[in-house]
């Protein structure tokens, strides 16, 4: 018998999903739930720990007590060659050269792997912490460091938390997530991580060598990134993740349902 037809072509916006957007991967029940317990887990440490944080900046005390001698600690340590690479790294993690950096990385991915999903996450991860550093900087509206010890010039807006650093926490935990959630070796993934921890602990400590923010302003924005990071593993696992044998749609499979 001739398969039945409705006489309807796919929308245009079907089409480029079907094509480009969709992209999905076969796991282990046991793995899939494991990857949502990290996002919940990253969740509640990046909102507990921001929250204190926070806690202690309204009431000039807490975590904010190692602002000072951190800053202190870095004045010693200036010199003209580390400056150098310090203002190297805040202009490579910094409002111009990170966007461009991320566009580039955005469709150079999207090009190569002939899909839009990951980019996409990435890209929408960056903007989220975007919006959220200036409505939390705007509402807070915490002084900087003082200005003559800022050595790359004059910054008068709001010093919590770092854009810079949570422009770099999200960059690299995302993208290294988004690389190695796909693949098998999971020491490859621990030193992908590592990798990102170095390179978010290199971003927080040039803006504060170079006096632009305080210590409790790079952990916050630490904070606020596992929060984003945990989203974007919630998300993309309920997207992409499938156990063979369930249906496509759904986000609960009886295989799940069993091992409960």
């Amino acid at each position: 018998m001739a398969k039945e037809t409705t006489g309807k072509s796919p929308g245009r916006w079907r089409v480029f999903h079907d094509k480009f957007v969709v992209e999905e991967r076969y796991m282990e029940v046991r793995d899939r739930k494991n990857l949502y317990r990290i996002a919940v887990g990253l969740v509640i440490l990046g909102v507990v720990l921001f929250l204190s944080i926070l806690a202690g900046v309204l009431q000039q005390g807490g975590l904010t007590a190692g602002d000072e001698p951190v800053r202190s600690w870095l004045l010693t340590l200036r010199s003209e060659p580390l400056t150098t690479i310090m203002i190297f790294l805040a202009v490579v993690f910094g409002p111009v050269a990170l966007p461009i950096i991320i566009l580039v990385v955005t469709v150079a991915w999207g090009l190569l792997a002939k899909h839009a999903w990951r980019p996409m996450l990435l890209a929408g991860a960056m903007l989220t912490g975007v919006i959220l550093a200036q409505i939390i900087g705007r509402t807070i509206d915490r002084q900087r460091p003082p200005v003559d010890l800022m050595l790359f010039g004059a910054d008068f807006t709001f010093s919590f938390p770092s854009g810079h650093v949570l422009g770099a926490c999200d960059f690299l935990l995302v993208s290294t997530f988004l690389i190695f959630s796909r693949r098998h070796n999971r020491m490859a993934a621990v030193a992908g991580f590592l990798l990102a921890g170095v390179g978010i602990f290199f971003a927080a400590v040039s803006r504060l060598y170079l006096g632009y923010h305080w210590l409790t302003d790079a952990l916050a924005s630490l904070s606020i990134s596992f929060v984003i990071l945990g989203g974007v593993i919630a998300l993309d696992t309920w997207r992409t993740a499938r156990v063979r044998g369930e249906e496509i749609t759904g986000t609960l499979s009886k295989a799940d349902t069993s091992q409960t």
